[in-house]
């Protein structure tokens, strides 16, 4: 039972100098302060011990914590904290139990407490966020299915000169395959980039890009040198629709986490911000741990592909139903009397035509459709336009 609502300590003061009467009970003191036997035993234990310093309060709190977190566990957080600024808790977790495995590690809860507390968390900029895009692209089931591609936007270095950033990933994993301070968007500079990828890697069977310079031109199909390279070697190069950046949104994640590494302090020059993109790239494909993939990294989960590269890649083959032409140096070919203006990347090249109605012909580059041949207007029509009812 509870002491009654006086001050406790002259409660207890009162029960000791009862019980020591050798004429109380302990049953009437019980009654007389309301309180339980087990109670009045225990203060008359506690004088008994340690005189009338027993009878002070006591702390309730825990001698020992089970559950807190050893000193030495949160110097390790600390450490991996301090090393990757831009890691939250369940990535440090994550990576620590990879690495450590026999450490019992806490919740990322708790790590980020510990990280709060020593003052290396900031509050994250709320973003506002975009509808799942139901993608008419290729399947990224497997590695190497679709490859997505894009320049990190251009900065000023503090030599004064521009780099342009480009960046290669795939899509299944999220493995970096390439990440290139090049000087320019130039065609030369970034087919050696490809090709080096290719080398490394094999081909992919597409590649995403927006409908930049040089992914994509101003002709018929937004065919630009690069992709037509690409369609050689049996690429399907799939293009995003302007101003739809989240249906690219797996290679726009990474490009945020890096720029969040590089903390968009630019380099002196091309040579060493090269090395800055080498060392994330190793980070990001061997060390941070990816949520979308179960906190494994992407280097634990991407296999090269068996799709080899050649550069002598064989000529397009179209089907019997197919008329073929050679595309002139100009860019254009005769058809049926008329003279059509293709696109003058295609010049040298073979293109086939199909009948698809009766003064329709679709034009294809190797497997990829590009345009629809308007007999009666004498036009080339894009695809999108020529198939709408």
């Amino acid at each position: 039972m509870p002491w009654r609502q006086t001050n406790p300590m002259d409660q207890r003061l009162g029960l000791i100098a009862d019980w020591l009467r050798a004429d109380n009970y302990i049953t009437d003191i019980v009654r007389k302060y309301e309180i339980s036997r087990k109670t009045a035993y225990k203060w008359i234990g506690r004088y008994e011990k340690e005189g009338l310093d027993g009878l002070q309060e006591r702390s309730h709190a825990p001698k020992v914590i089970p559950r807190q977190t050893e000193e030495r566990i949160v110097e390790m957080l600390i450490y991996e904290k301090c090393r990757h600024r831009s890691w939250g808790p369940k990535k440090i977790i994550a990576y620590l139990k990879t690495n450590y495995p026999y450490e019992e590690w806490p919740a990322p809860s708790t790590a980020g407490e510990w990280f709060k507390k020593s003052g290396l968390s900031r509050k994250r900029k709320r973003r506002a966020t975009v509808p799942v895009y139901s993608e008419p692209f290729a399947k990224c089931s497997h590695p190497n299915d679709v490859w997505s591609a894009d320049y990190k936007g251009h900065f000023r270095m503090e030599n004064g000169r521009y780099c342009y950033p480009l960046t290669i990933s795939d899509n299944n994993t999220r493995y970096l395959l390439a990440a290139k301070a090049l000087a320019g968007t130039r065609y030369n500079e970034t087919r050696r980039s490809f090709e080096a990828a290719f080398n490394k890697y094999g081909l992919p069977l597409a590649i995403r890009t927006d409908n930049g310079i040089p992914f994509a031109g101003k002709t018929v199909g937004g065919l630009s040198r690069l992709s037509v390279w690409w369609i050689k070697l049996g690429i399907i190069p799939e293009r995003i629709d302007k101003g739809e950046p989240q249906q690219n949104g797996r290679h726009e994640r990474m490009h945020r986490t890096l720029k969040e590494a590089l903390n968009e302090l630019p380099a002196f020059d091309l040579k060493t911000q090269q090395r800055m993109l080498d060392l994330f790239r190793i980070e990001y494909n061997e060390a941070r741990p990816h949520e979308a993939l179960g906190q494994k990294t992407p280097g634990s989960l991407y296999q090269r592909s068996n799709r080899e590269y050649t550069d002598s890649p064989p000529l397009p083959e179209y089907d019997l139903d197919f008329c073929v032409r050679n595309v002139k140096y100009g860019g254009e070919i005769k058809f049926k009397g008329g003279i059509y203006f293709v696109s003058q990347v295609l010049a040298g090249e073979r293109i086939g035509l199909k009948q698809i109605a009766d003064d329709e012909w679709q034009i294809n580059f190797s497997f990829q459709p590009i345009g629809i041949i308007n007999l009666r207007r004498k036009i080339i029509e894009p695809l999108k336009e020529a198939l709408k009812v």
